[in-house]
């Protein structure tokens, strides 16, 4: 089962998710994206690490290439965040790239291995606000990989105000 969690920025998408898995009696993954860079990424780190403390999960960090991971069947799998994921893919190089094919066969790489998915994403693009090319690309494959994940997703959840609002299928916890 796929579930597609997204929303602002603190608005209590990784609560849910890491809620949704409370009761998972497998072997749990949690996979990190954010590159420990600056100040506030250390901070964000730490919180969330405090936040899944005694939860059972097994921590793997990876940046870049998501299809490389592989999980044992039957396990569950807490993704963290595609924001990062997507931004670290575009623009870990001098070489602007536009990942979102590569992510979602990688996400859905992920889904084929294990009994629970469940993939944090920010919701982007709603500002009306003209960027600059580099941050509008970002934004375009941002928008496209949301919507791949979202068309095989089981279940796609909003989070408004730490409120779930089910998009698609049911509630996880």
């Amino acid at each position: 089962m796929t579930t597609l969690i997204t929303g602002g920025s603190k608005c209590g998408k990784s609560s849910l998710a890491e809620r949704s898995l409370d009761g998972f009696s497998g072997k749990k993954f949690y996979i990190a994206s954010m590159m420990p860079f600056g100040e506030d990424a250390h901070e964000a780190i730490e919180r969330h690490r405090k936040m899944r403390s005694g939860r059972g999960f097994t921590t793997i960090e990876k940046y870049t290439d998501i299809h490389e991971i592989e999980v044992p069947p039957g396990s569950a799998v807490l993704l963290e965040c595609v924001g990062n994921l997507c931004a670290n893919e575009m623009f870990s190089s001098d070489a602007l790239r536009l990942p979102a094919d590569k992510i979602i066969s990688g996400i859905q790489h992920l889904a084929s291995q294990c009994e629970k998915l469940v993939i944090i994403t920010n919701q982007v693009g709603s500002d009306g606000i003209s960027y600059e090319e580099g941050t509008a690309a970002y934004i375009r494959e941002m928008g496209k990989i949301n919507a791949g994940i979202a068309s095989f997703a089981d279940n796609v959840i909003e989070c408004v105000y730490g409120i779930p609002v089910v998009l698609k299928g049911e509630m996880i916890c």
